[in-house]
């Protein structure tokens, strides 16, 4: 049986909390430093309680620790370390190598992304680390994904969903080349998302203004059983600066996905952790955060990744401008033509448009059926295709409709001797409990309306608990019943309750097993010295030429000798390894 595993991002508790109620068998976050993500950092404190609730659950935390350190950091980063694995965690995702040297960090290891695992070589290396995980970079097609998880022992994590970045993980040196603020120590600027021209050596223009270097989002919904097939046991969802609407709507998107996945192949797969979620919302991922969707190279082949005209989220085309009528360049009104029957606006509503300078959002104040009011917006025009991006109806709905994530439980009530009433309770993950109460009361009159009562309370929730009762005996002399009344009954569940949580969740594996810790595993061609970290600032899957029909080895195309990126007086050069079909950025 195979277990499959929904990890999903958290910036901070109060989001990890609302991703396990949507449905996360595990969730990464970050301490308070060395998490890759300077605005994401958190207390040890708010870890341990994360920590504790997802463990009722049998879920995993995994804490982030996948930076590079500069010179005297080592022992600020094990202490932190250590403080994390005393408040809970399950796992650390890390990037340092060194660290599977430290005897006392007893947690298990995940080789982050950064760590550009892309071949079975590489793969091979970390897992020689005694590296639990590994998780691979998003480029590659599902073959060489299949290849690496053939290959090793260890759990294989691989991204589903959300931003893209352009280059390859770990190996992108644009932000501190452009602002001094490396991405290697959770500071990037994302300078892929800002917009560029981009002109050839006689210093012609063939695009303006355009975000060249910014990328679709990833989205692999659709091809979750061919992931499994293949080998992988995580399926990740970026997001760690992502706001809880976003992470609830994606996550409950991607559980049920899973449930369905395991409901086709019950033999075969189960989810990696317990609880059945009720309640909450219809998810819809087109009516959160995007900039478009792609499944990248999975298939091996290329295609139309990017997302120039649009580096921001565009959400839901919804219709085309109508009638517009300005007042003094300070407010406007104007009607929208829907796309589709059935089109609602909403005050507070988010839109967008694309003009030759980009992307233009704006919010409707007011909108009444299909007529918004707002301030002006003077690039609007009529016949343009409109956006939504912010649904404000949708959002309300994320925000008041919480889903309930509860754990099943059967119980088997008896009934005998001197009214003693036993409680057998079993839970969803294997837990018993026997629980005995003395009942001396009144025998009930009416048996049938005193055990329909019994029945009923017993089986309502408690906490995270919902039970159902199973089977019911009455042993006693002339199958009597004892005359309990409703807070009782109540109270009885309750006392159940208490029994199950003193016992722990147990917890579900992943990989059928794990290699050993060597003392030295020795670094092995594709180990760290192929990291790539040359004179490229940027080393890419992505080619500016294929995007533009310009690329000599599929397109048949004749491209100018040189391409160059110019923003704001900086230069930046492109270069193309056509054997390995790959893009590289440089200082020009």
């Amino acid at each position: 049986m195979q277990a499959l595993e929904l990890l999903a991002p958290a910036r901070d508790k109060t989001i990890g909390i609302a991703a396990i109620d949507c449905g996360a068998d595990a969730v990464y976050i970050a301490g308070p430093d060395f998490g890759a993500r300077k605005a994401a950092g958190n207390s040890f404190e708010d870890i341990a309680e994360l920590c504790a609730y997802a463990h009722r659950f049998g879920a995993r935390i995994f804490v982030t620790f996948n930076t590079l350190w500069r010179e005297g950091e080592e022992a600020e980063a094990h202490a932190q370390m250590l403080r994390a694995q005393a408040a809970g965690a399950d796992a650390f995702i890390i990037r340092e190598p060194r660290i599977a040297a430290w005897e006392d960090i007893t947690v298990p290891l995940h080789a982050s992304t950064q760590c550009a695992i892309r071949d079975v070589a590489r793969a091979r290396y970390f897992e020689s680390l005694g590296c639990a995980r590994i998780i691979l970079e998003r480029e590659l097609s599902l073959e060489t994904i299949r290849e690496i998880c053939a290959a090793v022992r260890c759990e294989v994590e691989f991204f589903v969903h959300g931003a893209l970045c352009v280059c390859y993980s770990g190996d992108c040196r644009l932000s501190e080349y452009i602002d001094g603020r490396s991405a290697d120590r959770g500071e990037c600027i994302q300078a892929c998302r800002s917009l560029y021209d981009l002109v050839d050596g006689a210093g012609r223009v063939l695009l303006h203004n355009k975000a060249v270097l910014s990328l679709k989002d990833f989205n692999l919904k659709a091809r979750l059983e061919e992931l499994a097939d293949a080998g992988v046991s995580s399926f990740k969802v970026e997001g760690r600066l992502k706001n809880a609407s976003y992470v609830k709507n994606v996550v409950r998107d991607y559980s049920l996905a899973l449930d369905a996945l395991v409901a086709k192949y019950p033999d075969r797969y189960c989810r990696a952790s317990f609880g059945r979620v009720s309640g909450g919302f219809v998810p819809d991922t087109a009516k959160t955060f995007n900039r478009g969707y792609t499944e990248l190279f999975l298939d091996g082949r290329r295609g139309r990744w990017s997302s120039m005209d649009a580096p921001k989220s565009m959400g839901e085309a919804v219709g085309t401008v109508l009638r517009i009528r300005r007042a003094g360049g300070r407010t406007m009104q104007f009607s929208v033509r829907p796309l589709r029957g059935g089109l609602q606006l909403r005050n507070g509503d988010g839109f967008a448009f694309t003009t030759a300078e980009g992307v233009v959002g704006f919010r409707g104040d007011v909108c009444e059926g299909l007529q918004v009011s707002c301030k002006d917006v003077p690039d609007l025009r009529e016949g343009m295709t409109l956006y939504r991006n912010v649904n404000a109806a949708f959002e309300k709905v994320l925000e008041t409709q919480a889903c309930r994530r509860e754990i099943p439980v059967s119980l088997s009530v008896r009934i005998h001797g001197s009214y003693v009433l036993e409680v057998r309770a079993r839970t969803q993950d294997g837990r018993e409990v026997l629980s005995p109460f003395h009942t001396d009361v009144e025998t009930a009159e009416n048996r049938e309306r005193a055990e329909a009562m019994l029945r009923e309370q017993l089986a309502k929730r408690s906490g995270i608990y919902s039970f159902s009762v199973d089977e019911m005996r009455i042993e006693t002399a002339g199958g009597r019943l004892p005359l309990l009344s409703a807070s009782t009954i109540n109270g009885i569940r309750r006392l159940v309750a208490e029994d199950i949580d003193a016992l722990p969740c147990r917890t579900i594996p992943l990989a059928a097993g794990l290699c050993a810790w060597p003392a030295d595993a020795g670094t092995p061609s594709g180990g760290p010295a192929a990291l790539g970290r040359d004179a490229a600032l940027m080393r890419s899957k992505y080619c500016v030429r294929y995007e533009l029909g310009l690329c000599p080895k599929y397109q048949g195309a004749k491209p100018p000798k040189d391409l160059y990126l110019l923003n704001n007086g900086r230069r930046l050069a492109l270069h193309f390894d056509c054997a390995a079909c790959e893009m590289t950025v440089t200082a020009a």
